[in-house]
């Protein structure tokens, strides 16, 4: 998927109106290999690879990725990450436990005090784009938001639910698939939101059956008959439901930890007969550990697999799964993690070290979600917080909310199947840009482009120290292209740069001039060069090319 650079020229220009969506044109993959690439590893390559695995890559990691090389740079990504410190309370005084500055995450709740849970939920908002802002180098944050979209678990009421289950995910983001889906079987908070707690023998629930086969493991497939989905049919989410009966959860204000446990007076110890989709199997009982013996038998299919390797694919790479993806990317992707036992890492690995990964073709063939979009602004820039870790919060947790009308917010999904963006055919990534959305994305890079004042503290993109690392910004094209190698995935075309050149009086010989005065102490032309920078900036982030990656 290609920009049409001439729309994009005329959408700068404002001679033109048109939608993100209508910039794009689809175009075949050349590459279509999952052999390990052995092209040109240079800064695009790096910056491709960091764009898609990272949040806002600066110019100095690129830069040390493109030294590394491509192998180096994959082992980095992957280095394994001790958890993050827990949420701190703030921004609230009727906690009866705790003090601001304290963890709340192992302390007990009270419903009778108003707006106490509320208060934690904010914190825990905060505190999960503080480790996005604070992740660097390493992919885990980014699978983190891709089982926390694929594991939905939304709108639960207890912030302590939450976290458990966030650091759940966090803690298995790049381990074995087949035992992460064992944890959130009976997970706290996942048995609280699709009903598995009110599953028992007397009144059996099929909410966690049915998205365990159809969203979680193996999928629908396509209609073979009635309540027959190809891959399991209606009765095999009846019997499973079975099979799960038992399980509950606790959230009872005076708990000090979230926590489930097994009933075995609520289990269903009769025989479960499958179908045919499973091999006729018989689940017999096996009490606690019967969610096990379920969970064996979907994996025996090798559809999981290529299911997951989809989903995968649609998250890293690009929505389009044609008959020659299918065939050339995603069968490996599954024949691998079947070898491997569903550990996710050599797949993952493998899919971003391939030919295909690299082809030019996908490079700009994904509109950038609403995370990656701030953090493109908040990482790449920099962006300086209150040194005040209250005063960090209660910023971060401003940016968590400033982007919810962009419709990705953490911990609230719209449903079940997760932000529709990953599933939704045939707009996949153009749901990101509406109507709506464009104008809160733009408006939103002019507010930290201008900067925002959070009590007493200065919230802005500081395009002056940006600048100053680059390598040759006194050169008006050096300068725009070289911002445009950070923050787009295709470079500018050079009428692009010269009317980005004209239009915010860069252009020499005045800019050179200015420019390597301030650079060498004249600190009076320090407002000259900062509203020229800071013109440009605003401008580039509203171009089409930033929201594609």
């Amino acid at each position: 998927m290609h920009m049409n650079r001439r729309v994009s020229l005329a959408l700068l220009m404002g001679k033109q109106k048109k939608s993100v969506s209508e910039l794009t044109t689809s175009v075949t993959t050349v590459t279509n290999t999952f052999d390990t690439y052995t092209g040109t590893w240079g800064f695009e390559q790096a910056a491709h690879l960091l764009r898609r695995t990272t949040f806002g890559p600066t110019y100095a990691q690129i830069n040390q990725a493109t030294s590394d090389g491509l192998n180096a740079t994959i082992s980095k990504l992957f280095e394994n990450q001790s958890l993050p410190a827990d949420p701190i309370y703030y921004n609230f005084e009727n906690d009866p436990n705790i003090a601001n500055g304290e963890s709340w995450v192992d302390e007990p709740t009270n419903n009778q005090i108003s707006g106490l849970n509320n208060a934690r939920k904010r914190s825990l908002e905060a505190w999960s784009f503080k480790i996005i802002r604070e992740s660097g180098m390493n992919i885990r944050e980014k699978m983190l938001l891709f089982w926390h979209n694929h594991f939905v678990v939304s709108n639960t009421n207890d912030a302590r639910f939450q976290h458990k289950y966030i650091n759940l995910l966090r803690e298995n983001a790049l381990g074995n698939f087949r035992e992460l889906v064992e944890l959130i079987t009976v997970d706290h908070s996942m048995l609280k939101y699709l009903n598995g707690t009110q599953n028992s023998k007397n009144a059996p629930n099929e909410n966690y059956s049915r998205e365990l086969l159809e969203l979680f493991t193996i999928g629908k497939g396509d209609a073979a008959g009635p309540g027959d989905y190809t891959n399991y049919t209606e009765d095999d989410v009846v019997q499973i439901a079975r099979a799960l009966t038992g399980w509950k959860h606790f959230d009872a204000d005076d708990l000090t930890q979230v926590q489930s446990d097994f009933r075995p007076n609520r289990h269903d110890t009769g025989d479960k007969q499958l179908s045919n989709r499973f091999n006729d199997i018989i689940i017999t009982d096996a009490g606690e550990d019967e969610y096990k013996t379920v969970i064996d038998i979907i994996f025996q299919q090798d559809e999981v697999a290529r299911f997951i390797s989809r989903k995968l694919y649609r998250w890293f790479v690009h929505f389009d799964i044609n008959s020659e993806v299918e065939t050339n990317i995603i069968e490996p992707m599954a024949q691998m993690l079947i070898a491997d036992s569903y550990d996710v890492q050599p797949t993952i690995k493998a899919l971003l070290s391939s030919e295909h990964f690299y082809d030019l073709s996908i490079r700009g063939c994904m509109i950038t979600h609403p995370i990656d979009y701030l953090f493109k602004m908040v990482n790449t820039f920099e962006l300086e917080l209150n040194p005040d870790i209250l005063q960090e919060y209660n910023i971060l947790r401003r940016l968590f909310r400033a982007i919810a009308p962009l419709e990705m917010v953490m911990y609230s999904h719209p449903n079940v199947a997760g932000w529709k963006a990953y599933y939704q055919t045939p707009q996949y990534y153009k749901i990101w840009i509406n109507a709506v959305t464009l104008p809160v994305r733009m408006n939103f890079s002019d507010t930290l482009s201008e900067g925002y004042n959070v009590s007493g503290f200065q919230v802005k993109l500081n395009v002056l120290a940006f600048t100053a690392s680059l390598d040759n910004p006194a050169d008006p094209d050096d300068l725009i292209n070289e911002i445009a190698s950070i923050l787009y995935a295709q470079p500018l075309a050079q009428e692009q740069v010269d009317s980005l050149k004209a239009s915010h009086g860069i252009t020499n010989p005045e800019w050179q001039n200015e420019y390597l005065d301030y650079s060498t102490g004249n600190t009076s032309l320090e407002p000259t060069i900062n509203n020229k920078l800071k013109g440009l900036v605003k401008t580039m982030l509203k171009m089409p090319e930033f929201y594609l990656m």
